[in-house]
């Protein structure tokens, strides 16, 4: 059975080319968002297995998004993975791939084997 993962990033170039990446591989089902408040609509009714988030949109940050995920019932026990442009990979390396309790992994994700191996660490 695919794992489900939403991504939500307000950049359409970010989440159209990780949705045709990730759904090539075979293994996941995708549904991407590019406005975070509707990022939260669709992770209630997708009920995805991980989400990606980035962290700065125009909208709602994905801060915000993980603050408000975390006290919905329906949503807290949903893992998230942050994607930021504002650190650096050797920053990532730096703090074990994490940031305030969440995983993160920085943007331009260029190493597509970086993120599926942080999303397989996430889900199985």
């Amino acid at each position: 059975m695919k794992k489900k993962i939403l991504i939500v990033d307000d950049e359409l170039n970010v989440t159209t080319f990780l949705k045709t990446f990730l759904e090539q591989t075979g293994k996941f089902e995708v549904k991407t968002e590019n406005l975070g408040e509707r990022g939260l609509e669709v992770a209630r009714t997708f009920q995805p297995d991980l989400m990606l988030l980035d962290i700065m949109m125009n909208d709602m940050g994905g801060d915000r998004i993980a603050d408000t995920a975390k006290n919905d019932p329906m949503l807290r026990k949903i893992p998230i993975v942050f994607m930021t442009g504002i650190v650096t990979k050797e920053e990532v390396d730096k703090n074990q791939g994490r940031i305030g309790g969440y995983a993160y992994i920085a943007k331009p994700i260029l190493a597509m084997s970086q993120l599926l191996e942080c999303i397989e660490n996430h889900i199985g």
